[in-house]
């Protein structure tokens, strides 16, 4: 079984050591199913694979806790709205004293594909302003992983704004319900291989994934 809440310790001092997860978006019914809460969605189709309850508030957050395998995980979704995120990020981080290469940000990404995923040991944060809070509550630390699901660029001359608050179309919809699965997939992977490894096998596959919808209309 995955759970075992009632006779296994959470103690971060165990090992493995824990991983917290923690997905990007903005809470309430207005902003649900819309391309900038998909770090949202990947949260809950982890929670769902894993049989992990979100179903406890903690540090401003919507938050779950079990294992998967013997790795302690942590899950959580915060509710400050997405310009806000590190306000619950940061103060989770701390209160379970995680290193940061053991904090992985799921968010919405533009300069991918629809249905493209990547996952990344580092970076900056590239104008999303969700992760510039999560870097500013990190002190400036940029050296964390991500979980970077493409939700393409908007059409013509479209504010993005407005592009990230929309709801997909019926084909992109199926192209971020199948990045779900793979996500959920690879999240499975780095917990028993690690970050290194499952980095490798899941970029890969995804670059031929990326060449394959580059080109294909939403």
């Amino acid at each position: 079984m995955l759970l075992r809440l009632n006779t296994r310790c959470f103690s971060t001092s165990a090992s493995p050591h824990p991983w917290l997860f923690i997905g990007l978006g903005n809470p309430g019914d207005k902003y649900k199913g819309t391309r900038h809460n998909v770090g949202f969605e990947m949260i809950d189709a982890f929670a769902e694979s894993a049989g992990i309850p979100m179903d406890t508030a903690h540090s401003k957050a919507v938050f779950g806790k079990g294992f998967v395998g013997e790795v302690p995980v942590f899950l959580a979704k915060p509710q400050t709205y997405m310009n806000l995120s590190g306000e619950s990020t940061g103060p989770l981080a701390a209160y379970y004293k995680l290193p940061l290469n053991h904090v992985l940000v799921f968010h919405d990404d533009l300069n991918l594909p629809c249905g493209v995923l990547r996952l990344n040991d580092k970076g900056g944060h590239g104008s999303h302003k969700g992760l510039k809070s999560v870097i500013y509550h990190f002190r400036g630390n940029r050296e964390f992983p991500r979980l970077r699901i493409g939700i393409g660029r908007p059409p013509g001359q479209m504010d993005p704004k407005a592009f990230l608050l929309q709801k997909f179309n019926v084909t992109a919809r199926q192209r971020i319900d199948e990045a779900l699965q793979e996500g959920v997939d690879a999240l499975k992977l780095l917990l028993s291989k690690g970050l290194v490894e499952s980095a490798r096998r899941f970029n890969q596959e995804q670059k031929y994934k990326h060449l394959r919808v580059q080109t294909l209309p939403v």
